[in-house]
């Protein structure tokens, strides 16, 4: 069996149905046992195949886009991965097929614990240095490479554009800081790089939450209940989404000291500002709203993060850095109304065109 047959066999049928395809990333195991990730692809099997899944009002404009956006002859493959966020998995098939159109290679990563790569008996999402990830992340890259070679006979080392959403655009800023060179571009999704609140608030958070993370790591912390975002998603409640129930729950994982701690220091990466070298689009809603009684307001804010404090995070991720504003679009943008989201991805698209190689 070569190569190419290996890695055939290694892909199956993924949930999200017709299309999408996944493959287990095998991961060094840790105490609570075997661990991996999830690496997923959005792969027609034909180019007519690509329209059946996106809505009516993306074939008009990724026929005006393909030339635009489509890599010229002698420039690398590029793809598109994205990541997803905290107590949340990889299902946006809207963004991917559009990005698809548009002539990107799409994959996405279920890292570690979340997702299709939750395995019973573990923790859900926990983890004590987000640096963690890194494994996950070059395991799905490797495959990338290896697959997007396969699929188009080009060798070449493809351009890989990371998106990513809330925590995974802490976990995405903080790892492109760390691999200067390999990423063509990193597109922020409402990306969770500070507490609520402030600086000051994390700094005493974090003495907080210090001593039990040392004794009593997987502590969980007693919070109130908040599934007014979830609510605003699920189309079991006010949202269009059909959302997994154990990937993702109404009230979000348990909250756990070592998980804190991690995640507290991510945020203070981000405050001493990174250099991150590829150009950093980040997208945020309008405006923030959080409670946890669900209203009406609450489908057009983000119930989530703070995004005049992240967008003023945003600016010490790069030299390159964009702030693009999403009025009434939710923490999710690409899981807003559908206006919202269309908006969403034709800047996207275009910013990626922008920087093809």
């Amino acid at each position: 069996m070569n190569t190419t047959e290996a890695s055939a066999t290694k892909w199956r049928r993924d949930v999200l149905g017709h299309g999408y395809e996944c493959m287990d990333l095998p991961l060094k195991p840790d105490e609570e046992g075997p661990v991996h990730a999830t690496l997923i692809r959005y792969a027609p099997p034909a180019p007519q195949a690509t329209q059946n899944g996106v809505l009516d009002f993306l074939s008009s404009f990724t026929k005006r886009r393909r030339r635009a956006v489509t890599a010229e002859p002698g420039g690398a493959p590029r793809v598109v991965l994205y990541l997803h966020g905290w107590a949340d998995y990889f299902l946006q098939t809207e963004l991917a097929e559009y990005l698809t159109a548009s002539g990107f290679h799409f994959y996405a990563v279920d890292l570690r614990k979340f997702g299709r790569s939750l395995l019973p008996g573990q923790t859900p999402g926990y983890i004590t240095d987000l640096n963690a990830y890194d494994e996950d992340l070059a395991a799905a890259l490797v495959e990338i490479e290896r697959d997007v070679a396969a699929r188009t006979g080009d060798t070449t080392a493809p351009t890989i554009h990371m998106l990513a959403h809330s925590l995974g655009g802490l976990i995405g800023a903080l790892w492109a800081d760390r691999n200067p060179g390999r990423l063509g571009t990193l597109v922020l999704n409402s990306p969770w790089l500070e507490l609520q609140g402030s600086s000051l608030v994390r700094s005493i958070a974090m003495h907080l939450v210090e001593p039990f993370a040392r004794t009593d790591p997987k502590r969980p912390f007693r919070f109130p209940e908040m599934p007014a975002y979830w609510e605003s998603v699920s189309n079991e409640a006010h949202g269009e989404w059909i959302l997994d129930p154990l990937w993702r729950p109404r009230t979000s994982f348990p909250i756990r000291a070592g998980w804190t701690k991690a995640v507290l220091a991510g945020h203070a990466a981000v405050e001493r500002k990174l250099t991150i070298d590829a150009p950093v689009l980040v997208l945020l809603s309008g405006r923030t709203r959080i409670q946890a009684e669900w209203t009406a307001d609450l489908m057009r804010a983000d119930a989530v993060i703070d995004v005049e404090e992240t967008s003023r995070r945003a600016l010490g991720l790069a030299r390159r850095t964009a702030v693009f504003r999403y009025p009434g679009a939710l923490h999710d943008v690409f899981l807003s109304r559908r206006t919202v989201r269309q908006q969403a991805y034709r800047d996207v698209a275009v910013w990626l065109a922008a920087y093809p190689y």
